[in-house]
């Protein structure tokens, strides 16, 4: 019974992750829904770990690089990845070796409001919150609409 869970369990983990990489946190997480059996879903978690098909690293490279083309900042990007069970550590180390943030700001900024900064105070401040949603920090955001 035991070993034919594992197996269950290992095959579907493999069918999860040959769509697309996920974290180890969300791989437990909708192992857990299908199975009851949170030991043998870690020993298979674990597994999967040593083998590199799970990495925490790799997720979180590939994901700052998706979020980055669609426009997102740093800060949102990390904060997306925490609620994704990766570490602040892993999650900082992405973002630093990405880089070119400044410019991706710019871009973000320049799509949205084609005729720049505004004059008004009122606007400006609902183009520096459009930024900070998006999740730029104070100094990106002041490299474009200072």
């Amino acid at each position: 019974m035991t070993e034919e869970s594992l197996s269950d369990i290992y095959n579907k983990s493999l069918d999860i992750i040959s769509r697309r990489e996920h974290s180890e946190h969300e791989l437990t997480n909708k192992l857990l829904k299908k199975f009851k059996s949170p030991e043998l879903i870690d020993a298979v978690v674990e597994k999967l770990k040593i083998n590199n098909l799970v990495n925490d690293e790799r997720y979180a490279e590939m994901y700052v690089r998706i979020r980055k083309r669609k426009g997102f900042g740093p800060k949102k990007i990390i904060y997306e990845l925490s609620v994704r069970g990766i570490s602040n550590s892993i999650s900082s180390n992405a973002i630093l070796d990405e880089g070119g943030w400044k410019e991706i700001a710019k871009n973000v900024f320049n799509k949205k409001y084609k005729d720049g900064v505004s004059s008004d105070y009122k606007d400006k401040s609902k183009q520096k919150s459009f930024m900070q949603n998006r999740g730029f920090s104070f100094q990106e955001i002041d490299s474009v609409i200072s």
